[in-house]
């Protein structure tokens, strides 16, 4: 059923006071168009999975800046980009070095790159305190958090583990993961 812009166009001003059903509306309506977009530049389904929710997080939090001149399409479109080249930034930091003399000198004076002991005991506090801040929230988002992040679950394991639908599914995550971030933030 091809919806008309004016229904849309209703959708996105509901969204932009708040209503949750607007959201999941707009979730459900544009999933797979940016989905699939994303897919093919990314060719990894993980990747593509985080990119769209990550996409969808960025446009909902920032849904009063959408101008309407513009399809809704195109702007999620546009956010989905940003989210992957921002992906790929921190994949190429992550993975390369400036291989300049000066970092060669460097690398090569690294004895031992293992983690001492004072780097477990404080990734062990932040792990912890992550642990506490999970702990805070509905144990439906806990659970979402836990297949998603800890186990490694496709959204579509998670929906059939969880027996939901996969829409269901990515809302609890991106609102799980919305207000997880609160929690984290108030607790600074």
């Amino acid at each position: 059923m091809e919806l008309k812009q004016e229904h849309i166009s209703a959708f996105i001003q509901k969204a932009k006071q708040g209503d949750q059903v607007a959201f999941t509306f707009l979730l459900d309506h544009y999933w797979n168009e940016v989905y699939g977009y994303m897919l093919k530049r990314t060719e990894n389904e993980t990747d593509t999975e985080d990119i769209v929710i990550e996409t969808f997080a960025k446009a909902f939090d920032k849904i009063q800046t959408y101008n309407p001149d513009f399809g809704f399409n195109t702007w999620l479109i546009a956010i989905a980009k940003n989210v992957h080249i921002d992906l790929l930034r921190k994949k190429k930091t992550s993975l390369f070095i400036d291989n300049s003399e000066a970092n060669d000198q460097y690398a090569y004076a690294i004895a031992d790159e293992t983690p001492s002991a004072e780097d477990k005991i404080i990734t062990e506090q932040n792990l912890s305190q992550l642990l506490q801040h999970i702990k805070e929230l509905k144990p439906a988002y806990q659970e979402v958090i836990q297949l998603r992040y800890f186990q490694e679950m496709s959204y579509q394991e998670m929906a059939n583990h969880i027996d939901e639908p996969l829409n269901n599914i990515k809302i609890k995550l991106l609102r799980a993961k919305k207000l997880l971030a609160e929690i984290i933030h108030t607790k600074k």
